[in-house]
């Protein structure tokens, strides 16, 4: 290899240490998989040493954020810097009242921050319409996973006020906890109480967690490199262009990103979780197959579980939870998932999508009396499913088109202009893509006890027959894949 071939490999063995915005690094790319098997042995090695594996886990973690969202980590370690020094000060206090004060200030700056970056353009917008002003959008760049990192850090100083944890010793402990890189971008959203102990015991991972996680890992893989990124391709144009589509191409359009989202962002909590076992560390269960839900409650019992419980025990709760009488209980839960809508986007979509999921929670909480009445027969069972699949699938039409009105429009085609005539013809033309949704069906609704079964015949089985799996799933993901590497859906939360 002549000079300029040596310096050409260098030149792109370099690019790949550099942000691009173009191409963050994710979980379903080859180069995630590439730097972590490198990371791998290093970490290994440096195990039986908390301090040194504390501090080369923080320089991969800042390192995979700086990939995913440049110079952005940066404000990372100044927020766990700010955050990790504030519970210290509540800590020391003496004074209720002094607590009660840097508590507001380590909240609000953590929301500040949030609601610049997430927010500044969405209200001044607002604001904007109201006077009929000249408005131009600001340049903000909107840093990846700063919704899920924020979370974290409030909890983590609330828990220290109300004295349920004591604050970490070490600067460097609590950094890992907010920048540890298989949960940093995407959730699940990680609470101190469960993770700081583990960081204290540095507990080697056994063989049944390490294959355990591996398992994870390719289940996550399946779900968001193969199946949701496959099944995507058609429900974007449905999306993209709903005027020219049938109802029943908008209403095959609307189940497929019902789950796609799943699979999208259930796949990241499995990749997510199983990194995390293979490390060693637990961030416990994150989805529940929410699709098997009868009714809304239970929906948000497993869906985005991590997120939900955080709403309840840091928002539903303060606000009066079901203590203050029925009105406020269903005050209090529309008001979350209202503030949840919104914490998924700056956009009115959102704000309804969130606010009609609290209208649903208060619906079935002031019919469950009714509803109790009721044999619990295989019909009723059916039935009350149904009810709630259907209504959160219109919900997720909200979600995800561009506009307000062509969500309206892309429910109008399905009631206006839907003709099962045409699914025959649908069938034959689509056939992979209703193949994978049967699939997903199937996967989804298999009970756990036989999900279970298939891990631990996984983790028994030989290393030959796990390694033949592997390469097999990474066959499909490769027959499979689009042009380019899809984002996760969650990366814009």
């Amino acid at each position: 290899m002549d000079n300029a071939g040596t310096l050409e490999v260098v030149r792109n063995i370099g690019n790949l240490f550099i942000y691009d915005g173009k191409t963050p690094l994710l979980f379903s790319s080859g180069l995630f998989w590439f730097l972590f098997i490198l990371f791998l042995p290093v970490y290994i090695l440096l195990k039986k040493s908390k301090a040194k594996m504390v501090f080369f886990v923080i320089v991969f973690s800042l390192f995979f954020y700086y990939k995913s969202s440049g110079w952005f980590f940066l404000m990372l370690i100044a927020t766990s810097l700010a955050d990790w020094l504030l519970s210290w000060v509540i800590f020391k206090s003496r004074s209720k009242g002094k607590k009660q004060v840097w508590l507001c200030v380590s909240i609000c700056l953590s929301l500040s921050v949030l609601g610049y970056f997430k927010y500044a353009n969405f209200f001044l917008w607002n604001w904007n319409a109201m006077v009929e002003g000249n408005f131009q959008p600001l340049e903000i760049i909107l840093p990846v996973g700063i919704s899920f990192y924020t979370f974290q850090s409030i909890s983590y100083v609330v828990d220290v006020y109300k004295r349920k944890i004591t604050p970490t010793r070490s600067w460097f402990d609590y950094l890992f906890f907010l920048s540890f890189f298989p949960a940093l971008v995407a959730g699940p959203i990680v609470r101190a109480d469960y993770f700081l102990p583990q960081i204290k015991k540095n507990l080697e991972a056994d063989s049944r967690m390490i294959w355990g996680g591996l398992w994870l890992v390719i289940i996550g893989i399946i779900k968001k490199a193969l199946i949701a990124d496959y099944i995507s391709q058609y429900n974007d144009l449905i999306f993209n262009d709903p005027q020219i589509y049938t109802g029943l191409q908008a209403l095959m359009g609307v189940m497929g990103y019902t789950m796609q989202i799943y699979c999208d962002f259930s796949g990241y909590s499995d990749m997510a979780i199983g990194l995390a076992l293979i490390m060693g560390f637990r961030l416990g269960t994150n989805f529940d197959s929410p699709y098997q839900s009868r009714n809304l409650t239970e929906f948000w019992r497993r869906w985005h579980i991590s997120l939900s419980t955080w709403l309840r025990d840091y928002l539903y709760i303060p606000l009066g939870g079901n203590r203050k009488g029925t009105f406020r209980t269903y005050l209090n839960n529309f008001l979350t998932m209202l503030i949840g809508g919104l914490w998924h986007g700056a956009a009115w979509k959102f704000v309804f999508w969130g606010a009609m999921h609290g209208v649903g929670l208060a619906v079935h909480k002031s019919c469950k009396p009714l509803l109790d009445k009721i044999p619990d027969n295989a019909a009723t069972i059916f039935f009350s499913w149904l009810l709630t699949f259907i209504y959160v699938s219109f919900l997720w039409v909200f979600f995800r088109a561009a506009s307000f009105s062509d969500s309206i429009l892309i429910i109008k085609n399905i009631f206006v202009d839907f003709k099962l005539s045409q699914l025959p013809e649908f069938i034959s033309v689509r056939y992979v893509w209703c193949v994978m949704m049967a699939a997903l069906v199937v996967m989804h609704f298999v009970p756990q006890s036989w999900a279970d079964k298939l891990q631990f015949y996984f983790i028994k089985a030989p290393w030959i027959v796990k390694f033949v799996i592997f390469i097999f799933v990474v066959q499909l993901v490769i027959e499979f894949m689009v042009a380019e590497v899809q984002p996760f859906i969650y990366f814009q939360f």
